[in-house]
């Protein structure tokens, strides 16, 4: 094993690729050697842009591929696209995610199909279209889970519980799919903001419940990933919260 490229010739799908975590997730392992599938659903311009980024490093070593992750049905073609590109799969990273409040009393059906649609649902299906070729590449599933799947988040009852929904299926999914498969899962804490803009006070509020008094960055989430993608062949079915101690 090159110990510089220790994933060199493998594949990586990351889901929500394009930006924010799932981005970063993509360069890290891309610098240790791996080829990645860059899913997007709206962020073109940011995923033929880091797709870009990845074949100047090395070219021919990245694609982007669009898919509406609510549409079931079409799942497995993300996974047929890795394998028609690269020739196998041997990690799946389960990123992409819709996240808003939900307050009881006005939750409406179609918030909970969004919601847990892209948190739970989604992760399933893609996880069993992958499973084959993950089988063959004694692969890993990185699930992105939340550090609220274990302890809801005031007024987002939905994404809470489709959290939880998702730490159930990385467990499950561990039992299912070994001994070739490894499924391990990333809780966050405050390491990147939501899109919407938070109020600094509430910022510094969240920051001041953390054990290290400080925020994380999205660096941190990437190097557990790589991890889990290199250095942890024992490791599966756990949830690894990279909180500052945000959950204690």
């Amino acid at each position: 094993m090159d110990h510089h490229q220790p994933l060199a010739g493998h594949c990586v799908l990351v889901t929500g690729g394009a930006k924010r975590l799932g981005a970063a997730i993509g360069r890290r392992l891309h610098a240790a050697g791996a080829n990645l599938v860059v899913h997007f659903h709206q962020s073109r311009p940011q995923a033929d842009a880091l797709v870009a980024e990845f074949d100047r490093v090395r070219p021919g070593s990245a694609m982007a591929v669009r898919s509406d992750l609510h549409d079931v049905e079409r799942l497995p073609a993300l996974v047929d696209a890795a394998l028609a590109r690269f020739g196998r799969l041997d990690v799946l990273v389960n990123n992409a995610s819709t996240f808003y409040p939900t307050p009881l009393g006005s939750i409406t059906p179609a918030q909970f199909d969004d919601l847990v649609g892209t948190n739970l649902r989604a992760p399933l299906f893609l996880s069993q279209a992958a499973a084959p070729a993950l089988r063959d590449a004694r692969g890993l599933i990185i699930n992105m889970v939340d550090i609220h799947g274990r302890r809801p988040l005031k007024a987002h009852p939905v994404y809470s519980a489709a959290k939880a929904g998702l730490v159930m299926l990385t467990r499950s999914l561990a039992r299912e799919l070994g001994p070739e498969v490894r499924v391990n899962a990333i809780a966050p804490g405050p390491v990147l903001w939501p899109e919407r803009e938070l109020d600094a006070a509430l910022k510094d509020e969240i920051i001041a419940k953390t054990a290290l008094k400080r925020s994380g960055s999205p660096e941190d989430i990437a190097r557990t990933a790589w991890f889990f993608a290199v250095e942890a062949p024992y490791v599966t079915g756990q949830v690894i919260a990279v909180d500052g101690g945000r959950s204690l």
